[in-house]
């Protein structure tokens, strides 16, 4: 997705107006272009392609589960406009589409979350790239986040982890300790 930056920099120019600020002042000359540049990174995700990510390792490998527990991620709440941020827990049980690299994985929670976002379609894209594209036998999604569209306006509640979770396959019968509904992940507040 390609930003247009010229645009950016107007729109920032002028709600810095809009807020009684002058754009043109010492401290704030440099502003639009760093936000420009802040939400061209933010939304890089977009270029992401879950496909091209998780393509088979070569080679013949026994099947395991194999889960990340713990991966950071920052995304931004397409509401608000706010970042949300905490863990994700993404696994699978290989099957016929085979496995991939565990930065791989990893790469795909960054994607998803480098957009603008609610967590619970994060969650099912997250899922339906590895059902997709891996084919496994199992697979599991889990994201525990905190929003700052909640802590910091409206009831301006902080630190109130928010679960999404989606299994698939044979996990949806019997799913590994780190998808059991009863073992949360509190993320540390970073706001």
């Amino acid at each position: 997705m390609a930003c247009n930056s010229g645009k950016t920099v107007q729109a920032v120019r002028a709600l810095l107006e809009g807020l009684g600020f002058d754009p043109e002042a010492p401290e704030l000359k440099e502003t639009p272009a760093r936000v420009a540049d802040y939400w061209t990174e933010r939304l890089a995700g977009y270029d992401m392609d879950p496909q091209q990510e998780l393509r088979a390792l070569p080679g013949e490998l026994t099947p395991c589960p194999v889960i990340l527990e713990r991966v950071p991620f920052v995304s931004t709440c397409e509401h608000h406009l706010a970042p949300f941020s905490g863990f994700a827990t993404i696994g699978y049980l290989p099957g016929p589409g085979g496995t991939v690299g565990l930065s791989k994985l990893v790469r795909v929670v960054q994607g998803f979350a480098n957009r603008l976002q609610v967590q619970e379609r994060m969650t099912h894209q997250i899922a339906q790239a590895l059902e997709a594209h891996l084919r496994p036998e199992a697979w599991g999604v889990k994201l525990v986040a905190v929003h700052t569209c909640m802590s910091h306006r409206g009831v301006k509640t902080p630190d109130v982890p928010v679960s999404t979770m989606i299994l698939g396959g044979l996990w949806l019968a019997d799913p590994p300790a780190a998808f059991q509904a009863s073992r949360a992940i509190y993320p540390e507040p970073v706001f």
